[in-house]
């Protein structure tokens, strides 16, 4: 029970890391008419959830938690410079290190035992932080993977609410609507090799690239 309520607290919107100043891409959708109701807003995270998310993000947290467990500090680098190489823009490249940095000096607060994984890696990601952190609590990859794409999904729909904007029962509909496809995402995750991950999404990438210049903007840029 204990790591569960270490999961839950990580996986938890009120985590001090700043999820909540981030939108990925949506506020701008919303501006350029991509994103106009519940409908589209649904469309468009289980969408990102299909792609980079499923192909990418949650296949480098798993590694990097493997990378752990097995006190393996080269590949927990080698992965976690990976995938902040693979930020297309700045907002998001800045988004994922804001957060790595954030999340590092909570653990250090709470006194959890990482080992030397959050103090040797110059730029940590927050995906890379978050897999260490897991790791440490004695949190399995199953249940740690599920909880962090699960946590995105929270504040992607969080985003839509204020953005969109949505109804708190809309929300709670596409939170339901994400259940399936959020375990079919993690199931895919834990199977592929090496050579199967993927983080293209042009779409997404040109999203957050034009919120940087937006003019009026409610998320962090």
């Amino acid at each position: 029970m204990r790591n569960l309520a270490m999961l839950l607290q990580m996986a938890s919107p009120a985590l001090p890391v700043g999820a909540f100043a981030y939108s990925q891409g949506i506020e701008r959708a919303v501006e350029d008419g991509l994103i106009r109701n519940a409908e589209e807003a649904k469309r468009w995270i289980l969408d990102v959830l299909d792609g980079p998310m499923t192909h990418w993000e949650a296949p480098v947290w798993l590694r990097v938690h493997r990378a752990v467990l097995l006190g393996d500090d080269a590949s927990v680098e080698h992965w976690n410079e990976r995938f902040v190489a693979s930020r297309e823009t700045s907002e998001v490249r800045a988004e994922t290190l804001q957060m790595g940095a954030s999340l590092a000096a909570w653990a250090c607060e709470l006194g959890l035992d990482v080992g030397p994984t959050l103090r040797t890696v110059p730029e940590l990601s927050f995906t890379a932080g978050f897999a260490a952190c897991a790791a440490a609590a004695g949190i399995g990859e199953d249940e740690g993977v599920l909880a962090y794409v699960w946590s995105w999904i929270e504040n992607q729909v969080t985003a839509a609410i204020k953005a969109v904007p949505l109804g708190q029962m809309a929300a709670q509909r596409l939170l339901l609507a994400a259940h399936l496809p959020v375990s079919e995402a993690v199931a895919t995750a834990i199977r592929l090799d090496d050579d199967a991950l993927c983080s293209a999404a042009p779409g997404l990438a040109l999203a957050c690239a034009r919120h940087e210049t937006q003019y009026s903007r409610l998320f962090r840029s």
